[in-house]
């Protein structure tokens, strides 16, 4: 696009490292990343990647890599709470037959691969770095960051999460992410044999599983009701020993790996969070993308795919001819419906999950959600 040559993309995640790496392929000049994390690294077990992530990732290039240092799944497997299966789920491969159409994947190695990428791409990355000022006029952006520097950019693209700082300055009156009514757990275990699918076990308050990482890693998880969302009450020392009693309610497979849950400095419990931004995603020169506009719960897996892919259409908008604002308004006209579409499915099945629903199709709805974000771009 004819005068927008220098982009800044705030927050060095999933979706931030993914438009950078998108638009240094679209030609733009110069992409700068500010990260607020002074380590760059990330917090966390591991991934699921559907078919329509590992297709936004060979977009980019990457989706060999993450296949390559994750484990492949073809679908998911649905079990009762003693572990008995009660229905298998195949996903379309709408990256092509050459890749699965799953893998999974430590959060670390992603953030590696996206790393490596954004770098070589020629991006330049400045960490422990934040902004406190945002002035625009029709032609640039003004960025004061928060080492007292300043820039000028052509777009701000905001993909600094949730809890994003860009939404709450320039869109003042976006709604905040709220509590959903879970919590989600999760610990990395050798992985269990035979494992070549998302295993999924329905409880009581919640649902378990497992998901395969690499050949020898997998975690597992707990998603359940929950009263209060301030996980950080929780005694950070019984960690383990509470997970082991949560999942007590679970035979089969899941009871056969609980005890083996023992560390507590290694069990990581997060809130569900959600937020969905109503249109427009832009204010002049500057755009959300991923979780600073979409957050959604994790029932179907879709989160980090979803601002993957807001990466590779914004990207392919701004690659175009015409007004920068007709570009964005493009941008978020192909994205909305998809994003509200996954929020509304997968809080539907945690909405059933908190009322101990029995007679209601998880496998069939799960299916149907991920079969239509299968569709093109």
């Amino acid at each position: 696009m004819e005068g927008l040559e220098r982009v800044l993309v705030i927050g060095g995640g999933i979706g931030g490292l993914s438009a950078a790496i998108a638009l240094r392929r679209a030609g733009i000049a110069e992409v700068d990343v500010v990260e607020i994390n002074p380590r760059w690294d990330v917090y966390g077990v591991g991934i699921i990647q559907p078919g329509n992530a590992i297709r936004a990732m060979a977009e980019l290039g990457l989706a060999e890599e993450c296949v390559a240092q994750g484990h492949a799944m073809e679908g998911s497997r649905s079990h009762d709470r003693e572990g008995k299966i009660v229905a298998d789920i195949d996903f379309e491969r709408p990256a092509g037959v050459a890749f699965p159409s799953m893998n999974g994947l430590t959060r670390p190695r992603l953030h590696k691969i996206l790393q490596d990428a954004v770098l070589a791409s020629g991006a330049n990355v400045r960490t422990g770095l934040s902004f406190n000022e945002l002035e625009q006029d029709e032609d640039s952006v003004g960025v004061r960051f928060s080492d007292g520097t300043r820039g000028e950019y052509d777009l701000v693209i905001g993909a600094d999460g949730i809890n994003s700082a860009v939404r709450a300055l320039v869109f003042p009156d976006a709604p905040t992410p709220q509590f959903f009514g879970q919590i989600v757990w999760r610990y990395n275990l050798p992985r269990y044999r035979d494992l070549n699918r998302l295993w999924m076990f329905d409880g009581t308050r919640g649902r378990a599983g497992f998901v395969p990482l690499a050949p020898e890693l997998m975690y597992i998880l707990l998603i359940e009701a929950a009263d209060d969302p301030d996980t950080s009450a929780l005694p950070q020392d019984r960690l383990a020993e509470i997970f082991r009693e949560h999942l007590a309610e679970f035979g089969g497979a899941i009871a056969e790996v609980r005890e083996a849950i023992t560390d507590s400095s290694k069990v990581i419990v997060r809130p569900v969070e959600t937020v969905l931004v109503e249109p427009p995603w832009h204010r002049g020169r500057v755009v959300l993308i991923g979780d600073a506009a979409h957050a959604t719960t994790p029932h179907i897996g879709q989160g980090a795919a979803q601002a993957i892919e807001d990466a590779i259409v914004l990207a392919a908008e701004l690659d175009g001819d015409g007004p920068l604002d007709a570009a964005l308004e493009r941008f978020v006209k192909r994205r909305y419906e998809r994003c509200k579409i996954v929020i509304e499915g997968s809080t539907q099945i945690g909405r059933w999950e908190m009322e101990g629903a029995r007679d209601v199709d998880y496998a069939g709805t799960i299916k149907r959600l991920t079969d239509s974000v299968a569709a093109p771009l």
